[in-house]
């Protein structure tokens, strides 16, 4: 059974870092992966993307200060957040798209992910 658990949300203040982690189980960690966030009242929204061959892509709201990668050894797809700011504040969730090793143009469409985690909250205080 595929499975996401994402880990590493917590509570920061301005300017500091975090970072996610989500482990996969039951599909191997090569294909389209993706973050996404969802802040109170506002509808999930995509952040980074990374294809079976480590393309990545981003959100123009968090370029230069996020970093999408892959640990294969761990089964885990990593975010390494930096330089937080409060508009950063929402629940963090991995997604997958099984079946599928590139992510493309429409990677940030919630619709083309068959997999979801249960979401890990990121904080960040001015």
């Amino acid at each position: 059974q595929a499975q996401l658990v994402e880990s590493g949300g917590g509570s920061v203040q301005s300017g500091g870092s975090l970072k996610l982690s989500c482990v996969v189980s039951g599909f191997g960690n090569n294909v389209c992966m993706g973050w996404f966030r969802q802040a109170p009242g506002k509808e999930r929204e995509g952040v980074a993307s990374i294809d079976g061959d480590g393309t990545t892509r981003y959100t123009d709201a968090v370029k230069a200060r996020f970093t999408i990668s892959r640990d294969h050894a761990k089964s885990t797809v990593l975010l390494q957040m930096n330089n937080l700011v409060p508009e950063d504040t929402a629940m963090y969730y991995c997604a997958a798209q099984t079946g599928y090793y590139y992510c493309g143009a429409s990677w940030s469409s919630l619709n083309r992910y068959n997999t979801w985690g249960q979401g890990t909250q990121v904080t960040v205080s001015s």
